[in-house]
């Protein structure tokens, strides 16, 4: 079992002869190694029902706040932008206080946002949307470090493990956001409000890892012209741009279908069940994009397969329309988690993916964000949802020519300093 967690080699390719001389630094895998699984899955599952909770009752918020398009737009785009903006704080509370202690508290707040958006109207909307949006940003770029460190071994498999878990955590707020609005009184706030239960459960699961001090054991390192370095402006703008099409179907996907005569709560389903076939492919994606000699060839697959759905789900038969949120799901799964173990595949120890990980979700979710609003402004210039097609086929080249440069088998050539 210990061999399991045993740390993978901490030099990154290129590092320079004092690197390679400095002593390891002390490490002691986790004792509980189980228990901190499963708190990483419980943790995983909360960083999307705050993001796709809102779609499928997008319409009945709208109407009761009174808002606009663009303005749906805007709520829709707000957390996906905290997402980038506020992950730089992931690194700078991890210094302070450790990344363990910074997960707890963060999942408290996320569960604070999630309450706030059922009060004081459309202010509360939108802060408790901040709020949500800044703590899952955060969050995010903590775990795959935390993965590359306690993991180093199984990082691509324990990657896809955590991903599978976020994409189950959106597939469950899609679906069963309605129902539980209908089955808790009927009211939209239900349906929003629910989501807060499992994130402060989630912070009861992670208080062990919190008292455990894991900062000290591992502490944070400053990572030395990554900023500069092409592939990892490649790597970000792959997570961007694939994260900007993941964020347009939870946003816009519901209200898109309901245009074409679905009823809200089918419209939910249907989303749900797309993200739900995203288990299969997050699980299965990093594995098999490790098995070739690089992973260029999966980004294209992946990428073809997400725009294949997207196009069909808008354009196609509603007779079909099930196949086609299949091919959807399948290949957004398999995108998000390509994207995630890139971030760790293209670092050298945990430093770097930290460091890349800060960088990826930081710039790649503020650029993701322009999507939802995007969407939302073409759809009020023109009256309509048949334009949007345009947009995602932009959206899926560009990141296909970044994946093919963020694919190659390189590992990026940069170097932690001390602390």
């Amino acid at each position: 079992m210990r061999d399991f967690f045993m740390p993978a080699n901490t030099c990154t390719q290129g590092a320079d002869s004092r690197a390679a001389r400095r002593p390891p630094e002390p490490y002691a895998p986790p004792t509980r190694p189980w228990v901190l699984l499963v708190a990483l899955v419980l943790v995983a599952l909360n960083l999307r029902p705050a993001l796709s909770s809102l779609a499928p009752l997008l319409g009945q918020v709208s109407a009761d706040v009174g808002l606009s398009a663009s303005a749906a737009g805007l709520l829709t785009t707000l957390p996906v932008l905290c997402l980038g903006v506020f992950a730089p704080l992931a690194a700078l509370l991890a210094r302070r206080l450790g990344a363990e202690r910074v997960v707890l508290m963060v999942l408290v707040a996320l569960g604070a946002g999630i309450a706030l958006r059922t009060q004081f109207g459309a202010a509360g909307l939108f802060i408790g949307s901040l709020l949500s949006g800044a703590s899952i940003g955060i969050i995010g770029v903590l775990l795959p470090g935390i993965v590359k460190r306690d993991f180093p071994r199984h990082a691509g498999t324990l990657t896809g493990v955590y991903t599978m878990a976020l994409c189950l955590g959106a597939a469950l707020a899609a679906g069963a956001s309605v129902p539980l609005a209908d089955a808790l009184g009927g009211s939209w706030r239900f349906g929003l409000g629910f989501w807060m239960v499992p994130a402060l459960l989630a912070a009861l699961a992670w208080w062990p890892q919190a008292k455990g001090g894991a900062a000290a054991r591992h502490p944070h390192r400053p990572v030395r012209g990554l900023w500069r370095a092409p592939l990892a402006w490649q790597v970000t703008l792959y997570m961007g741009l694939q994260s900007s099409l993941a964020y347009i179907v939870f946003g816009w996907l519901p209200s898109m279908l309901i245009a074409r005569g679905l009823s809200a709560e089918s419209a939910g389903w249907v989303t749900s069940g797309s993200i739900l076939v995203q288990l299969p492919s997050a699980l299965a994606a990093p594995w098999l994009a490790t098995r070739g000699r690089d992973q260029r060839l999966a980004v294209v697959w992946v990428m073809s397969l997400t725009l294949a759905g997207l196009f069909g789900c808008l354009y196609a038969p509603l007779s079909g329309l099930w196949g086609w949120a299949v091919v959807l799901g399948l290949g957004q799964g398999a995108m998000f988690a390509v994207a995630l173990s890139l971030i760790v595949l293209r670092a050298g120890d945990a430093h770097v993916a930290a460091a890349l990980s800060s960088m990826a979700q930081g710039v790649g979710y503020t650029l993701a964000a322009m999507g939802p609003l995007a969407v939302g402004l073409v759809h009020d210039l023109t009256g309509g949802w048949q334009a949007v097609g345009w947009l995602f086929g932009g959206i899926g080249l560009a990141a296909i020519a970044c994946g093919l440069g963020a694919g190659r088998a390189q590992v990026l050539q940069v170097e932690a300093g001390h602390g």
